[in-house]
């Protein structure tokens, strides 16, 4: 890619104050064409996107449909370069088309094993239900309690409890906040 100092559109420096946050310290237009972009409402965005979490791990560049920013960081500052994203377009649909073609891949890779291995619930099924009941006997647990104990994912749970709640084994009792509590007939 050849760098060419015309496809800087605008710059921005961002500054922090510890009490108010981000804060547009400067901003200049070098080029007057149609890049309308509100600096102000995304103060916060660039900001956290650039000088948040990890230092090791910030992103240099962020890429947009109508332009890129590169950002510099001088102490709690923030120095923002808008460019033109010019001949990219070409590039990103080719990205476009291997990344679905990847998505396909993983997508028939994971019906792949989904047919290849047995559902972990029908094969344990009976003996999960026949404990459930057995430990809610005279006492109530909450659903996230139980998937923990059989280590289930939440609608494999739910498939039991519903199934057992059905059969009459088991009844609803309260319900704490988003949490379902549950006991044996």
């Amino acid at each position: 890619m050849n760098f060419n100092e015309n496809g800087i559109l605008s710059a921005g420096m961002i500054g922090f104050d510890l009490v108010e946050g981000p804060y547009l310290k400067f901003y200049q237009e070098f080029q007057k064409i149609n890049f309308r972009f509100d600096m102000e409402s995304f103060l916060m965005n660039f900001y956290l996107s650039f000088r948040g979490g990890d230092e090791t791990l910030q992103p240099l560049a962020i890429l947009y449909h109508d332009f890129y920013v590169v950002a510099f960081s001088r102490g709690l500052e923030l120095c923002c370069l808008f460019m033109r994203p010019e001949n990219i377009g070409l590039k990103i649909e080719k990205l476009s088309q291997i990344a679905d073609g990847l998505i396909m891949q993983m997508d028939e890779q994971e019906e792949v094993q989904l047919k290849n291995q047995p559902d972990k619930i029908s094969n344990n099924e009976h003996e999960i239900k026949r404990i459930v009941v057995n430990l809610l006997a005279k006492q109530e647990k909450s659903t996230p309690e139980l998937r923990r104990y059989f280590k289930l994912t939440n609608s494999e749970i739910w498939k039991i409890m519903s199934q057992l709640e059905e059969a009459n084994h088991v009844i609803r009792t309260q319900k704490v906040g988003r949490s379902q509590f549950w006991t044996a007939v």
